[in-house]
């Protein structure tokens, strides 16, 4: 079977405006996340977002062209150009490159601000652009139209697992010899009062009145909901015959994909894990190891009453004695959730951890729950070598998606 490996990384995230800067703020633990600015949220009762700031749109399209396009498709062809630029794609046949780049929710931003415009200015004020840039898969047509990409492209969509599938699926792509490398991720752009009013409805965020970098707190005994975030996400997957023989830069290998479902409730996670516990046991056996060769877990964690001791007692399962030796962190304590953004971020966290020998913290971590009770690397990175990373991610639906990642020894 074709190995596939990483070579190119590209993020705009809270944390910042490339993969670098993001890994960087990451490691010294960085948070954020701040009250919201995009619009008025006073009469909210959560007010905290994680927004990606000092973000100039101009960089990555013509100042008419971002007129016409959502956020999200901004944010990807950001994250989108610099991995490409990283891997070097540009050698590489591009109708031998595809996409899988998803969002959970796609251009709701748009649809929202064009039914305004629909009711205060009439019909014949919508504009042309509306309806091809606010679609799901607006953002992987639109990266591979700017790249000039014309192999496989599609947008996944599975909640907040979407990032996750893209690489997953986008690796199983180039293993069947249908590409020799893809870009692959997800991203995020939702902020809006509607969307807030929403998961205010759901009571699954966080309320923070006094200092908004303390509301995410995954694992903590105090946590008390996941914070709205925005970003995007992108990885070079590529052929690892084809990368050795053009001298590209590796930073880690894929070693396993698992995907599930809960098949329990749209909203809640199944209170006995199965289905998490399914997708991490799928991603071991396909990379033919035994659990205690992963080191390191970047965890959903999205610091849900529910979701983190779920999350924790799935680790458990699968793991046994070992999951007290592994290390899990959650990095949406830095970063928020990014939606449909948020599987490839951490995907790239445990990169970056298999090729750094550092771990991400899980900052905002103070005080211990007896159910919740691995070690989530608090407050502070870790120098620490690891051969395997895995990256979770759970989305409404009952959606999971993990990837399994290897250290690059040449």
């Amino acid at each position: 079977m074709k190995r596939v490996v990483i070579t190119g990384l590209g993020a705009v995230t809270p944390l910042g405006l490339d993969a670098r800067s993001t890994w960087e703020s990451a490691v010294a633990g960085r948070s954020g996340l701040g009250w919201i600015t995009r619009f008025d949220a006073s009469s909210f009762p959560v007010r905290v977002a994680a927004e990606v700031t000092d973000f100039d749109p101009t960089v990555v399209a013509p100042a008419k062209e971002v007129r016409r396009l959502d956020r999200n498709v901004l944010l990807a062809l950001a994250a989108g150009r610099e991995a490409y630029d990283d891997a070097g794609v540009a050698a590489i046949d591009p109708a031998r490159v595809g996409v899988t780049l998803g969002s959970a929710i796609g251009g709701v931003v748009t649809i929202l601000d064009q039914h305004e415009v629909l009711l205060e200015r009439g019909l014949d004020r919508v504009s042309p652009f509306f309806l091809p840039n606010c679609l799901v898969d607006s953002a992987s047509g639109q990266l591979a139209i700017a790249l000039g990409l014309r192999g496989p492209n599609f947008a996944p969509v599975s909640a907040c697992a979407t990032g996750s599938h893209a690489i997953g699926e986008g690796a199983e792509i180039i293993r069947r010899g249908d590409a020799l490398a893809m870009l692959c991720g997800g991203t995020e752009a939702c902020l809006h009062p509607l969307i807030l009013a929403g998961f205010c409805a759901m009571r699954g965020l966080a309320v923070e009145d006094v200092n908004p970098t303390l509301a995410s707190r995954p694992f903590d005994a105090t946590r008390a909901g996941f914070v709205m975030g925005e970003g995007a996400c992108v990885l070079v997957l590529e052929d690892l015959d084809h990368a050795v023989a053009r001298g590209a830069h590796i930073y880690a290998e894929v070693i396993g994909y698992g995907a599930s479902n809960d098949a329990h409730h749209m909203a809640q996670p199944d209170p006995e894990s199965r289905g998490v516990i399914e997708m991490m046991t799928a991603a071991i056996r396909r990379a033919g190891i035994e659990p205690d060769a992963v080191g390191y877990i970047n965890a959903h964690g999205t610091a849900t009453p529910l979701g983190d001791v779920a999350e924790t007692n799935a680790i458990k399962a699968v793991f046994g004695d070992h999951a007290y030796r592994l290390a899990v962190s959650s990095t949406k304590s830095m970063t928020g959730h990014c939606f449909g953004a948020a599987g490839a971020i951490e995907a790239m966290m445990c990169v970056k951890a298999v090729e750094t020998g550092l771990l991400p913290p899980t900052i905002n971590y103070r005080t211990p729950d007896p159910e919740c009770d691995l070690d989530y690397v608090p407050n502070v990175a870790r120098a620490q070598q690891v051969e395997l990373a895995l990256s979770n991610a759970m989305g409404l639906g009952g959606h999971n998606g993990c990837v399994l990642v290897g250290r690059w020894h040449g």
